[in-house]
């Protein structure tokens, strides 16, 4: 599988924490030194992600059925921009990755870990980001 060669930064914290105050001028900053940026978010990032985002904010739902969809919308997010955006040797700056799905799912809504990390493998693991390795961001603000 070819290495992406991206930088990827996510941006974690609950609502208001000021995570796109601080990705738009990041992203800037990248741009004024030649740099490709990708601004993204989850649960969204793309139009099925963004369909299924609107589920997960405005329905009423339990914990799994919660999770499962937002790792169906970051499956998606991670084949159809992310990774692409990798190879293109973008920097992606993400407002929310995984570690949300940790903190809502599974501290929010008390969903068992252990569901969170195979649904994790599942999706960010080796088709993801090459043999072994677990799709996650370099750095996480």
């Amino acid at each position: 599988m070819t290495v992406a060669t991206g930088i990827f930064i996510s941006f974690e914290g609950i609502d208001g924490a000021g995570k796109s105050s601080h990705i738009e001028p990041l992203a800037e900053l990248f741009k004024q030194h030649g740099r490709s940026v990708t601004v993204t978010r989850e649960p969204g990032g793309t139009a099925l992600a963004e369909q299924l985002r609107k589920l997960v904010l405005n329905e009423a739902m339990d914990g799994l059925t919660e999770a499962l969809l937002v790792f169906a919308a970051r499956h998606d997010h991670v084949r159809r921009l992310i990774q692409p955006a990798l190879l293109r040797a973008d920097v992606i700056l993400s407002d929310r990755f995984s570690d949300s799905s940790f903190a809502y799912q599974g501290g929010g809504h008390g969903l068992d870990t252990t569901i969170l990390d195979q649904l994790e493998h599942w999706v960010q693991g080796p088709n993801a980001a090459g043999e072994g390795a677990l799709l996650q961001p370099d750095l996480t603000l």
